[in-house]
């Protein structure tokens, strides 16, 4: 009978889930107290060698790095927590007696699937609410080497926008007047992917009604080698300003809905994007990565204590975890590059490592 529930015993799954959450944020408070200190020595001398910085600085950057580190390393929290706890619950003798009292593996292992649930839940929004500020406003602040950051002039420089088959450049971008302009504009007109001719022109202003007013335009035609002076006109009415205002957008820097808006821009102005997917996806595949956490260090919970490879068993836990976060920075790393689409990039080393826990956790229990 106890095997058709997923929670034989509330008593049992409150004791090994406050054991569990317990473990592991204790371990997370350990890693960013170490962590946060030796990271804090290489950069302090640098914050202080700026003039005018002093310790209010400093503790500013702890404030902005420290989410950064928490982010890190939850996951790794997860996994020392889970095999902590199986192996605590192994020497002590409990685990055999769930076993023996007709509990399967995954009851024995659905109070700290359930705990990895909430401390996914509790990553992603803390992830979307402090990190992404944190990420951006350290970024800001490491460009300019901890100085002070300047007010953005609006201007963007070497934008290039797609228009169907046409691309469009402009050397500089102006964002700061009452309609948009652009400097230095080259149109390059292809057909079927050839290029056929090429429209340049010293400035161009966006019109209210669409469309963009050229000044001294001149199409130099490849076919034929020459430069038509054009005068003033008005060219590429379906581009919108917004496609030009577009700045390069790190992912780290948005939160879930304006990345998601931010890449549907991009996408329209034809700019690349499957890097950009790729880290949407994995906001949400990262903290989802804790609930793997209890089966990939399950291989700690089985087994006879006395039998002398409790130690191994706990090694090999952490040795399938740790090679899951090398595998999902692989694919990350792997979809930047264009080598695996966006989905497999995010979610490829946790659907894999799933079937491995589940086939590693199926094998131990027969």
């Amino acid at each position: 009978m106890h095997q058709l529930h997923f929670f034989p015993s509330r008593t049992m799954a409150l004791y090994v889930g406050r054991l569990f959450l317990f473990r592991t944020f204790a371990i997370l408070f350990a890693l960013v107290l170490i962590l946060q200190t030796l990271d804090l020595l290489g950069e302090s001398g640098k914050i202080l060698a700026v003039p005018g910085n002093g310790d209010s600085d400093v503790w500013r950057y702890v404030g902005m790095r420290m989410p950064q580190i928490i982010e890190t390393f939850l996951p790794f929290s997860v996994l020392l927590g889970t095999i902590l706890t199986m192996v605590t619950l192994n020497q002590n003798s409990e685990v055999v007696a769930m076993k023996a009292a007709g509990m399967s593996a995954h009851q024995v292992l659905a109070p700290l699937f359930l705990a990895a649930l909430l401390v996914a839940g509790i990553s992603f929004a803390f992830n979307e609410r402090i990190v992404t500020r944190s990420t951006a406003a350290l970024g800001a602040w490491q460009k300019v080497e901890y100085k002070r950051v300047p007010v953005d002039s609006g201007v963007r420089s070497n934008i290039w926008v797609r228009d169907g088959d046409d691309l469009i450049n402009a050397e500089t971008v102006e964002t700061s007047g009452p309609a948009v302009v652009l400097r230095g504009v080259t149109i390059y007109e292809r057909t079927r992917g050839v290029l056929s001719s090429m429209l340049s022109a010293d400035s161009a202003r966006a019109l209210p009604g669409g469309g963009w007013e050229m000044a001294n335009a001149r199409r130099f035609s490849r076919r034929s080698g020459t430069l038509e002076p054009l005068g003033t006109i008005v060219a590429a009415p379906n581009v919108r300003p917004d496609q030009f205002t577009l700045a390069d957008v790190d992912g780290d820097e948005l939160p879930f809905l304006k990345l998601k808006a931010a890449i549907d821009d991009l996408e329209a102005a034809g700019r690349p994007v499957d890097a950009l997917k790729g880290v949407l996806w994995h906001k949400i595949s990262g903290p989802l990565s804790a609930i793997l956490m209890p089966l990939l260090g399950a291989v700690a919970a089985f087994g006879l204590a006395r039998s002398g490879k409790l130690f191994v068993r706990a090694i090999i836990g952490m040795a399938l975890g740790f090679a899951y976060f090398v595998a999902d920075n692989f694919a990350l790393a792997m979809g930047d590059l264009g080598a695996y689409s966006p989905f497999l990039a995010a979610w490829g080393p946790f659907i894999l490592f799933a079937l491995i826990g589940e086939m590693i956790l199926i094998r131990t229990e027969e």
